[in-house]
C-alpha cells in the first residue's frame, strides 16, 4: 500500500527517511550544544534562556517524530498497535471458506 499526500509530492516513505536522517542531524547539534555548556563555553548570562529554547525544540522534535511514528505504522497498515496482514486474512477465509464448503453436502 503506497499513500501519497497529493501527486508533486514524494511517497511517505521517503518523507520518513528525510524525517529520521534530520532528527539525527538535529540531536547532533543539541549534543554538541550540551557538551559547549557543560565544559562553559557559553555565556552563564545566555545559558538559561539558550536552556529554555532547547527545551521548546526538544519538545516539538519530540511531537514531530511522534506525527512521523504514527505515519510510518498507518503506512505499515498498523492498526491500534497490530499490523494487519491482508494476505493471511484472505488465506485464512479461504480456508474456513473450503472447510465449510467441505463439511456443506450441499
Amino acid at each position: 500500500m503506497t499513500l501519497r499526500l497529493s501527486a508533486e509530492e514524494p511517497a511517505p516513505k521517503s518523507l520518513i527517511l528525510e524525517a529520521e536522517e534530520l532528527y539525527r542531524e538535529i540531536a547532533d547539534e543539541v549534543f554538541v550544544a550540551i557538551r559547549k555548556i557543560r565544559t562553559g563555553e557559553w555565556d552563564k548570562k545566555e545559558t538559561p534562556q539558550i536552556v529554555k529554547e532547547m527545551r521548546a525544540f526538544l519538545a516539538l522534535v519530540l511531537e514531530e517524530r511522534a506525527r512521523v511514528a504514527k505515519l510510518s505504522k498507518q503506512q505499515a497498515g498498523v492498526v491500534y498497535d497490530y499490523a494487519l496482514d491482508f494476505d493471511a486474512a484472505r488465506s485464512e477465509i479461504g480456508r474456513r471458506l473450503a472447510c465449510l464448503r467441505d463439511a456443506g453436502g450441499g
